[in-house]
């Protein structure tokens, strides 16, 4: 038997702890606060979608929503963007289809001159059919994007007679009462926007 004086073994401090952690519940991390909580991010507007239906962002209330505003003309980054968003929708559904299903994906544009209800009807098809293409007068686009807090402008003409167009290139994930709850990590890949919506979608 070890004298007073000893110092206890590796294996007993061991097990003390254990039993600490046992006792005082097991340790488990508290619930953690989305990211943007109580940001001033998005807000009422009226735009249409495209099937040329008047939409407003209360239609939307009891739905989770992932919104992005940027163009169909856009020649890499909206469509990588959106690929990687609503691919990562698609591999929530696959592995929990009941989550997947409280989602809908948003895209707004930021260039009414071009994105007709007809165009954005094509882009978004060209995606998935569970995307929503929404496009307005530039006085409406201007009223959605400064709620939710998005830069846009129109760069300069390129060869053919087209143009850019600058803006934020930001996945925003909203909760069903419009709160803003997390930015999607589309540079990451669509695997990365799975496991963020899956952890912040109740």
């Amino acid at each position: 038997m070890p004298s007073p004086t000893q110092k206890p073994s590796l294996s007993l401090l061991a097990a003390l702890s254990l039993a600490l952690a046992a006792c005082s519940g097991g340790g488990a991390a508290p619930a953690q606060d989305p990211p943007l909580a109580g940001a001033d991010i998005g807000g009422p507007f009226e735009l249409v979608d495209q099937h040329d239906n008047t939409v407003r962002w209360e239609d939307f209330a009891g739905r989770y929503r992932m919104v992005y505003f940027g163009f169909t003309y856009c020649p890499d980054i909206c469509p990588t963007d959106v690929g990687r968003m609503v691919h990562g929708l698609g591999r929530l559904a696959k592995q929990d289809p009941a989550k997947a299903d409280k989602i809908v994906p948003i895209f707004i544009s930021v260039d009414p001159e071009r994105d007709t209800p007809e165009v954005m009807g094509e882009f978004a098809a060209a995606f998935s059919d569970k995307l929503i293409g929404l496009t307005g007068t530039p006085e409406q686009v201007k009223v959605a994007a400064d709620a939710f807090r998005v830069y846009y402008s129109r760069g300069e003409d390129t060869p053919g007679g087209g143009y850019l167009v600058d803006h934020s290139a930001v996945v925003y994930l909203f909760g069903p009462q419009g709160e803003p709850l997390a930015t999607l990590p589309v540079d990451k890949g669509a695997d990365a926007v799975a496991a963020e919506l899956a952890k912040w979608v109740r």
